[in-house]
């Protein structure tokens, strides 16, 4: 009887982080023998390149989907963390090779949505990420390192913590603001991974749009599960990985 080989994951930070929020995870599907792919979004971690918009972002994950077809993956889970999500949807209504969409503590507009709309939308929930929030120019935003922590790793031990703080980059505003242009969700199944501790994307604005998915698992921790529950975090994954 011939094994069927797990379905590769390829992994997309949200706004602010990079391909390297996703390191511990990585090496734990590593040790269950699940393959996956972080990507860095244009401007972010180790890309050289610089800084795009939201059309940007989402043609780099497609790129991405594209190279990996040629090597003869064609059976992908794209996983969306936070503004991630909006990123996974734009980049499979293009890509036939998406079979599985994963939303992470994330955004999931509809079409015709951008991040902002979508948020605008749910009733008034407020968090420890827009209070750090900072506008560093006329396009761009960061965050205070000192309220980074409540913001997104409330649940993390503190070496996580200040290395990942000392990571973070400008996020641009525009990416927020521009709408999704098709509706993966209605052709490819999807999760939605609640984290009832976050303080970045408020739990009861997930709750809303984890209703948009077909499945829907919750995780009590923060808005970094692949680090505050890494093993839980890979638990999920694996599973879908192998369905």
């Amino acid at each position: 009887m011939q094994m069927t080989s797990p379905r590769h994951l390829v992994l997309v930070h949200g706004a602010w982080h990079g391909a390297w929020c996703f390191g511990a995870l990585q090496a734990e599907l590593d040790r269950r023998g699940i393959a996956s792919l972080a990507i860095d979004l244009p401007g972010h971690g180790a890309s050289p390149l610089p800084l795009t918009d939201f059309y940007g972002d989402a043609q780099c994950v497609a790129d991405v989907l594209v190279s990996l077809h040629a090597r003869g993956v064609d059976d992908v889970v794209l996983v969306g963390h936070s503004y991630g999500g909006a990123v996974i949807s734009q980049a499979a209504s293009s890509s036939p090779t998406v079979s599985h969409l994963v939303y992470l503590a994330a955004f999931a507009p509809e079409s015709g949505q951008s991040v902002m709309s979508q948020l605008m939308g749910m009733p008034r929930h407020d968090t420890a990420l827009g209070g750090a929030m900072v506008v560093i120019d006329d396009a761009n935003t960061t965050i205070n390192p000192a309220l980074a922590q409540e913001a997104f790793y409330g649940c993390c031990d503190s070496g996580v913590i200040a290395a990942s703080i000392a990571r973070l980059s400008p996020q641009p505003m525009v990416t927020m603001t521009q709408e999704v242009t098709g509706s993966p969700r209605d052709s490819i199944s999807s999760t939605y991974v609640l984290c009832s501790q976050d303080q970045a994307v408020h739990p009861e604005h997930q709750k809303i749009m984890s209703q948009l998915c077909e499945n829907v698992v919750t995780l009590d921790t923060d808005h970094s599960p692949f680090v505050s529950m890494v093993k839980e975090t890979a638990d999920i994954l694996e599973r879908i990985a192998n369905s």
